[in-house]
C-alpha cells in the first residue's frame, strides 16, 4: 500500500541538536515538531518521523555568510545533505537561513517563559519551512 504525502518537513541543522518542524500539504502553516539530538541514532529517528508524519519533501536550512558567501557551516551542511540522501528517498531542497535562530530566541524572549536551546532549533526550523512555502507558492515536488 502506497501512502500519499501529508507534509513537508523542515531541519535547522546544528553541530548538536537539529530542530524540526512540520507543515501539511495541504494547510501550509509550519510548526515545531521535535529537536533531535545530532548523534549515532539522528538518521533513524528521522526515518521514523518522514514515515509517521507521512512527510512528502524535507527542506534543509543552508547558512551562509553576511555577504552571502559559503562558509564552513555552509559545506557541513552540503555534507549533512548528501548523507541524508542516502537514508531517505523524499527530495530534499536547501532552503537559506540567514537570521533564522537569531529571529527565533528573539521571539521566545518576547514571550516571557522559560525555553532551551532546542526551543530555539525547532522555531528556527519553522521559519525556515515558513520561507520556503513562501517562495513556492506554486508547489514542489514531493515524492508520493
Amino acid at each position: 500500500m502506497q501512502v500519499t504525502p501529508r507534509n513537508v518537513l523542515a531541519l535547522d541543522v546544528g553541530m548538536v541538536r537539529v530542530g524540526v518542524a512540520i507543515a501539511s500539504l495541504i494547510a501550509l502553516l509550519p510548526r515545531p515538531l521535535v529537536t533531535l539530538q545530532q548523534d549515532e541514532t539522528f538518521f533513524e529517528k528521522l526515518k521514523v518521523i518522514v514515515s509517521e508524519e507521512e512527510v512528502g519533501a524535507i527542506v534543509v536550512g543552508y547558512p551562509r555568510g553576511m555577504q552571502g558567501q559559503q562558509t564552513q557551516q555552509t559545506d557541513a551542511i552540503v555534507a549533512f545533505t548528501e548523507e541524508l540522501k542516502e537514508h531517505i528517498i523524499q527530495p530534499i531542497y536547501l532552503q537559506d537561513e540567514a537570521l533564522t535562530s537569531k529571529h527565533a530566541e528573539t521571539e521566545l524572549i518576547a514571550r516571557g517563559k522559560q525555553y532551551q536551546k532546542g526551543d530555539i532549533d525547532a522555531l528556527a526550523a519553522t521559519y525556515i519551512l515558513d520561507d520556503f512555502l513562501r517562495e513556492h507558492p506554486s508547489g514542489f515536488e514531493v515524492t508520493a
